[in-house]
């Protein structure tokens, strides 16, 4: 792999802190999709094998029912349902790993235990503006995935070849998730590398797909057919489309996390289609809507997630929130659309 990921002075203040702590938490951001558990719980699963470290995992609410085959879930403390055991473990850590998160406000509630802790504190994460307070700061948005860094991060401590198989099946499903199965543009030669590396664990990749893609409910199917084919709105001049889901949408459909993921690229598959915006009624809090965007090409769905959904993210994935009704989000993404119908009728 061409450059180290983190200069060799941070390396050997890593490499101190590690060996100084005895109580390790990794926590990493809410509604925590692939690349956050498998970066999470990779890292973690280096620490305890190679440091043999109390290592604990702690995520701000549940991952999607897809995700829970991942090796070490079990061990995630989620704070929703244990937040008096996160409280006491962030203020008696030794050393917080923030993962796949570019500031404490994609933690939710447990930002602010994260910022009071007395900790030392280390990003790992590949999200553009990091706007976090670390004694040690490994941002690198043109990464694939914060799982591509956790990778990189152990290739150069030398750790690779002491390594497990659970240790890549984690790696693998987080980079796999995060380029779309290898598809996206964000796949440089040293993504594939690090595929055969971890390849050569004797992970079973297909298996790994199959549980991440393949895995889905017969009310899901129905759910992204009808989201398709009822709720679906397209602008076929400016090459851009975008749907609603409500509360009475998901209870039609015996809705559970996870069962949303992905639809959002479908309208992508539209020829000459450059922008998909999904709007999401969260399932308790009213007037709370989730915003996921998708792209094609040079199209700045970061750009627009900051500018009308209070979001942020990648070039061609992005997401943000809008405190409001499902009917003023949609008059909102209309909005969007239109702000930049030049570039998108281009």
């Amino acid at each position: 792999m061409q450059n180290d990921i983190i200069t060799q002075d941070e390396l050997r203040r890593l490499t101190e802190l590690i060996a100084d702590s005895q109580i390790i938490v990794c926590v990493c951001h809410q509604n925590p999709d692939g690349d956050a558990l498998g970066s999470m719980l990779g890292w973690a699963e280096c620490l305890r094998t190679i440091y043999s470290k109390d290592v604990y995992v702690v995520a701000p609410d549940q991952s999607p029912d897809f995700l829970h085959w991942l090796p070490g879930s079990e061990r995630i403390i989620r704070y929703d349902k244990h937040p008096d055991r996160c409280n006491a473990l962030l203020g008696d850590a030794d050393l917080v790993f923030l993962m796949d998160l570019n500031t404490l406000s994609r933690t939710g509630e447990i930002g602010n235990l994260i910022a009071a802790s007395p900790a030392r504190k280390m990003l790992i994460d590949h999200h553009l503006g990091p706007d976090v307070d670390c004694d040690i700061m490994l941002s690198r948005p043109d990464a694939s995935s914060t799982c591509e860094l956790v990778f990189r991060l152990v290739w150069q401590m030398g750790l690779y070849e002491r390594m497990n198989r659970l240790f890549a099946a984690q790696i693998y499903c987080g980079m796999m998730t995060d380029t779309g199965a290898f598809t996206f543009g964000n796949c440089t030669p040293d993504v594939f590398f690090i595929v055969g590396q971890l390849i050569a664990k004797g992970i079973d990749r297909n298996r790994i797909y199959r549980n991440v893609f393949h895995t889905f409910s017969e009310n899901r199917l129905r759910l992204q057919g009808f989201l398709m084919y009822e709720r679906l709105v397209v602008d076929t001049r400016r090459h851009a489309s975008y749907y609603a889901l409500s509360r009475e949408d998901m209870k039609r459909f015996s809705f559970v996390k996870g069962d949303a993921e992905g639809v959002v690229n479908l309208p992508l598959q539209i020829k000459g289609h450059k922008l998909s915006i999904s709007l999401r009624e969260d399932t308790e809090k009213d007037n709370v809507v989730w915003v996921s965007l998708r792209s094609v090409d040079k199209f700045p769905c970061n750009e627009m997630a900051q500018r009308f959904f209070n979001g942020g993210g990648h070039l061609n994935a992005s997401g943000g929130r809008l405190d409001c009704s499902l009917a003023d989000a949609i008059e909102v993404a209309k909005q969007a659309i239109e702000s930049y119908a030049e570039l998108l009728e281009s």
